[in-house]
């Protein structure tokens, strides 16, 4: 990856940006990055979210039953697409990993891959097809859905903005919100990438980021692609969806705040032409969608998972980075374990806060960057 950023970040249609003026901000949390990325942080950070993905589709089947959501989810596996030899030969370390860790895939021949996808482009190097994969054909509708078997069965939505949280004699008493408190004896964080102010509330010092994310969605797209396809070198994603052709891929580094830039997502069907020949001459009209999200994601690559130190009945769970839409069924039965009182089907040490110390980057570095650690 460090070899291929200066390139990535000169490259207005490549996979990430970062906004300077936000480099100082963010750049403690580069460092973090970079430092987890040795070889032997890597195969832990591995090893870890194996154990955290491997119940996926049990998980998906168990909290979609019964729920009009189930009907959203398609087991069609996934495809990795390479376009060069070399691409190709630098991911071998990748797939080993998976491969220890019982992941199933299976090396397509490049001349193969117009039989599993006609409208992908000739000439590609290699593909990589997992089936075990799956796709939710519109996460927004998948969710919508489960709230409202949620409701059905007894449960309240409040629609409100946590500000902290009240406590006796060490014990949960309230959250309170912008319109009061809400009693509770026990509660979950799980906001995002929203919930760096609210784990220090806790007394919990999280280096959380945003992994700001863009896509367009194409309704009047002229294909879709057989199953949800990865483009190797382009790092995008390209996914039948109810509503048509989704294309993401995207990173900006630009905080909370900033405002989009759209264009992030306009210049999607230019980058995915190098893929799917269609799309060469393709403007996208009024039926092209753009959205911007935030990916909540720890420098480590894991989330944050278990008690809050100081606030035992507050369970934190977030920072899943690119995994929540995979991880989240399975991180909702280990958050229900918790408040039960049951012991968490996974051994959760390496998603504990803990693994940050609590201390602050050093004052030399605060001072070089004029930092307010926050």
């Amino acid at each position: 990856m460090l070899r291929q950023l200066p390139g990535w970040l000169l490259d207005r249609n490549g996979p990430l940006a970062l906004r300077w003026r936000y480099l100082p901000h963010v750049a403690p949390w580069l460092i973090r990055f970079l430092r987890a990325g040795t070889a032997e942080g890597v195969a832990h950070q591995a090893a870890t979210l194996a154990r955290l993905l491997a119940p996926m589709a049990g998980s998906f089947a168990m909290l979609a039953e019964g729920t009009r959501a189930a009907e959203l989810v398609r087991w069609q596996g996934s495809l990795v697409v390479y376009r060069t030899a070399q691409a190709w030969a630098d991911s071998q370390g990748g797939w080993e990993t998976r491969r220890r860790h019982d992941i199933v895939w299976q090396d397509i021949p490049g001349d193969a891959l117009r039989d599993l996808d006609p409208a992908l482009a000739p000439g590609l190097h290699r593909g990589v097809l997992l089936p075990g994969n799956g796709h939710v054909l519109d996460p927004q509708a998948f969710v919508e859905r489960i709230a409202e078997a949620f409701v059905r069965d007894g449960g309240t939505l409040l629609r409100d903005e946590a500000t902290g949280f009240e406590a006796e004699d060490g014990r949960l008493r309230a959250v309170t919100t912008r319109q009061g408190r809400v009693p509770a004896r026990a509660a979950v964080l799980a906001a995002g990438a929203h919930s760096r102010r609210l784990a220090a509330a806790l007394g919990e010092r999280v280096p959380l980021e945003t992994e700001r994310g863009y896509h367009l969605t194409l309704r009047d797209a002229p294909f879709l692609p057989a199953l949800p396809t990865v483009a190797a070198e382009d790092r995008f994603v390209a996914t039948p969806m109810a509503m048509g052709l989704r294309l993401t891929g995207t990173v900006e580094l630009a905080g909370l705040h900033a405002p989009p830039d759209w264009q992030r997502a306009h210049r999607l069907p230019r980058v995915a032409a190098r893929l799917y020949p269609a799309l060469a001459d393709f403007a996208a009209g009024k039926d092209a969608a753009a959205w911007m999200g935030h990916r909540p994601s720890m420098p480590d690559s894991l989330p944050v998972m278990g008690r809050a130190r100081a606030f035992r009945d507050v369970v934190l769970a977030f920072g899943h980075g690119h995994n929540g839409m995979m991880a989240g069924p399975f991180t909702g039965r280990l958050v229900a374990e918790l408040i039960a009182g049951r012991a968490p089907s996974i051994e959760l040490t390496a998603f504990s806060p803990a693994r940050f110390g609590r201390s602050r980057p050093s004052m030399w570095w605060n001072l070089l960057l004029g930092l307010r650690w926050a």
